[in-house]
């Protein structure tokens, strides 16, 4: 017996079928099994964030949950944010917005704002600052990233606000 588990996800929008050891970090799933580097392995404690990946549309750190918890779900790596080939609003708003230096925590960032865009649409700077806690800069000092991610939501609420009707605020 080889001791492996079989298991079956769904990685942004591809299912794969694979056995893997049961100890096995999703994060080490990602990058090793599927080759899908972009999500970075920071700490290996969960402090920093840059493994952040969406797990069922919700942020998780990828460092400390199995592969084998993953299960039956839906993953979103920052690969998987992009659609044919054009950058996510939020990919383009970070290169505009300067929200990233090294690079490294950004992944894990990107994934994190976009819960945040998601679930709290009309979030403001102050509540942007709380929910990106959980991820670690050492580079930008976070004012770019928190730009990055206010522009965004922003621009949904006018596009709400358009659908809706609403006058716009000159």
């Amino acid at each position: 017996m080889s001791g492996k588990v079989s298991i079956s996800v769904t990685v942004n929008g591809k299912r794969f079928d694979r056995e893997v050891e049961p100890r096995q970090l999703l994060v080490q799933f990602i990058r090793e099994g599927l080759a899908l580097t972009g999500t970075h392995i920071g700490c290996d404690t969960s402090y920093c964030g840059a493994c952040t990946v969406l797990f069922n549309g919700e942020p998780v750190k990828s460092c400390t949950m199995l592969a084998v918890q993953a299960d039956g779900g839906e993953v979103t790596t920052v690969e998987g944010l992009a659609r044919d080939g054009k950058l996510h609003p939020l990919q383009e708003s970070f290169s505009e917005h300067h929200a990233l230096q090294c690079g490294y925590c950004t992944p894990g960032m990107l994934a994190t704002a976009h819960d945040i865009v998601t679930r709290l649409p009309d979030a403001d700077e102050n509540l942007v600052r709380h929910e990106l806690a959980g991820n670690l800069c050492r580079c930008t000092g976070y004012r770019g990233i928190v730009r990055a991610i206010v522009r965004v939501l922003n621009e949904q609420r006018e596009q709400r606000e358009q659908h809706a009707g609403a006058p716009h605020a000159a």
